[in-house]
C-alpha cells in the first residue's frame, strides 16, 4: 500500500541511497486531483488511512463515476471502490473503464491489487434479507486487507443456528452483526464473545420497525457490553470500523 511504499522512500533517504530530490521525483505532492467540475479527489487519504478515497455511488451519474475511476486509475490508485452503485450504473460505467461488479454488495471495485488478510473478522446476518447489507461489510473488510469469514441467517427465530456456529465466532477480532425487525442478536451475540461487537440495523421489517428504527433502538438499548453500532443499513461504515479493529490487534 502507499504507506508502505512512502516508508520504503524514507528509508532508502535515510540509508543514503537516495536524495532527497531523487525522493521528490517518486511522490506527488499535490494532495487533490480535479476531475471536471464536479470531482476533487483526495489522492493522500490512503496515506492518512490506510485506504484510497471511496466513490459514493448513489446520487452520481454514470459518467462522472467513470470519470473519478478513470482519473484515480490513471494516477495508479489501487482498490478503487465505489459503493450502492446500482446494475444498470455499473453496466454503464464499464463501456468507458474496467471494474468488477457485485450485485450483492453493489459495490464496483476497479484497479485491484491482493493484499495479505490480517486477523479475522466475522460478518453475521440475522436473516438473508439483511445480505445486501451484510455483504457490504464483508467486501468492504477484505478489500482493506482483512480475512472475513461470513455467518448467515443465524437470527434468534432459530437460535440454536448460531450457537451451532459459536467456534466460528470465538476466535474473531471483530464481529460484525447485521439484523432488521428487532435486532436481537447484536446482544445475543455480545453476551456470548470477548471481542468488540459492531452493530448495524437493517431496514428489513414489518411496519413497526420503522424502517430499521426500531432495530437501531434495540442494538443502542443493548445490555451487552462492548458493542457499538452504526448507523442502519451502514454496512460500509461497520466493514471500515471492523477493518481498524482488526488491523491493530495483528
Amino acid at each position: 500500500m502507499e504507506r508502505e511504499i512512502m516508508f520504503q522512500l524514507l528509508k532508502q533517504i535515510e540509508e543514503g541511497s537516495k536524495t532527497a530530490q531523487e525522493a521528490m521525483e517518486d511522490i506527488s505532492l499535490s494532495p487533490e486531483m480535479l476531475v471536471g467540475n464536479y470531482a476533487d479527489i483526495d489522492l493522500h487519504r490512503s496515506l492518512r488511512q490506510g485506504m484510497p478515497e471511496v466513490i459514493y455511488g448513489a446520487g452520481k451519474t454514470a459518467e462522472q463515476i467513470a470519470g473519478i475511476v478513470s482519473a484515480m486509475k490513471e494516477r495508479g490508485v489501487p482498490n478503487i471502490m465505489v459503493t450502492r452503485l446500482t446494475q444498470e450504473k455499473a453496466d454503464l460505467i464499464c463501456k468507458e473503464t474496467e471494474i468488477e461488479y457485485d450485485p450483492v454488495s453493489r459495490i464496483a471495485v476497479a484497479n485491484r491489487k491482493e493484499t495479505e488478510k490480517k486477523g479475522k473478522i466475522v460478518v453475521l446476518s440475522a436473516g438473508t434479507s439483511d445480505l445486501p447489507v451484510a455483504e457490504e461489510a464483508a467486501v468492504t473488510a477484505e478489500l482493506y486487507g482483512n480475512y472475513v469469514e461470513r455467518v448467515y441467517d443465524v437470527g434468534v427465530a432459530g437460535i440454536h443456528r448460531l450457537l451451532h456456529r459459536l467456534p466460528v465466532l470465538e476466535d474473531a477480532k471483530v464481529i460484525v452483526a447485521v439484523a432488521g425487525m428487532e435486532g436481537a442478536i447484536v446482544s445475543v451475540v455480545g453476551g456470548l464473545v470477548a471481542c468488540p461487537v459492531i452493530g448495524v440495523p437493517t431496514s428489513v421489517g414489518y411496519g413497526a420497525n420503522f424502517g430499521g428504527t426500531a432495530a437501531l433502538l434495540s442494538m443502542l438499548n443493548s445490555c451487552a457490553s462492548g458493542v457499538s453500532v452504526v448507523n442502519i443499513d451502514n454496512g460500509f461504515g461497520a466493514g471500515v470500523l471492523a477493518s481498524k479493529i482488526n488491523q491493530q490487534s495483528v
